[in-house]
């Protein structure tokens, strides 16, 4: 009954959000990194789904690629500037996602959307 009332209390991602979680397909070793919440907030917010899709964030940026979407810190709230690697969309547990510290953004709509174009032309549509 502990671990019900412990899911309740938590809060839920929201799409545009950043929140941190270790991707399965990183390097052993490799700690959380910060993703950004892409799945509708329908989704997120139901009880009954428990996992998300997220695209993970990377400091290693290379803004000639078009599958990255560049994205200062000042926009996202983290310490260095990162790029959205949208080639690598993923979907993970909700309750493996750390809640974010405070003083992270919440990204624009207009963002979202750019990730999704990064998504089509990863799948080259």
């Amino acid at each position: 009954m502990v671990q019900h009332n412990e899911e309740i209390s938590r809060r839920l991602p929201l799409r545009g959000e950043i929140w941190f979680v270790q991707i399965p397909t990183d390097p052993a070793g490799k700690g959380p990194r910060p993703v950004v919440i892409v799945s509708a907030d329908g989704r997120n917010k139901n009880p009954r789904a428990d996992t998300v899709l997220v695209a993970p964030l990377t400091t290693t940026i290379h803004k000639e690629v078009p599958t990255q979407i560049y994205l200062p810190s000042g926009e996202t709230g983290l310490q260095e500037d990162s790029c959205v690697r949208a080639e690598n969309i993923t979907v993970v547990r909700k309750q493996e996602l750390r809640e974010p510290r405070s003083g992270l953004r919440r990204l624009s709509n207009t963002r979202i959307c750019q990730i999704a174009e990064g998504v089509k032309v990863a799948m080259a549509c």
